[in-house]
């Protein structure tokens, strides 16, 4: 499994900004205190990095101690690759978009941040031009 970045780590300890950052960090604080028989869990390193997300060495160890849990627990890796997959969106916050559209006869305008899938439309028939 690849390392989890203490960046992410320390990202999401502080909320992220945003609903689903702060879900990630519930999420992984959850995944680290499930019952492990083979050491130390992480625990310690968790509720270190929650008490001062800004703090680069707390978000390393974290990160260390996700490793080595990870190494010796397959079970673990697997749950820890999709809790990533999830947190690195999380972290990211939203995006913020601003269009304006003035003037002009548009006929049709999207804003969209992410789209799973596609977009059409059916536009109207051109009006006849006269002569």
């Amino acid at each position: 499994m690849e390392p989890v970045p203490a960046a992410l780590l320390a990202a999401l300890a502080g909320g992220a900004g945003t609903a689903a950052g702060q879900q990630a960090w519930e999420a992984l604080r959850a995944l680290v205190l499930r019952p492990f028989r083979r050491g130390a869990s992480g625990a310690d390193a968790v509720t270190a990095l929650a008490e001062a997300p800004g703090d680069g060495a707390r978000a390393e160890r974290l990160a260390a101690a996700l490793a080595a849990r990870a190494a010796q627990d397959p079970e673990f890796a697997q749950a820890m690759r999709a809790w990533l997959r999830v947190a690195e969106g999380a972290a990211d916050g939203p995006s913020e978009a601003r269009n304006t559209v003035s003037g002009g006869t548009q006929s049709a305008v999207v804003q969209a941040r992410d789209i799973h899938g596609g977009v059409s439309f059916r536009l109207p028939p051109e009006p006849p031009r006269s002569a």
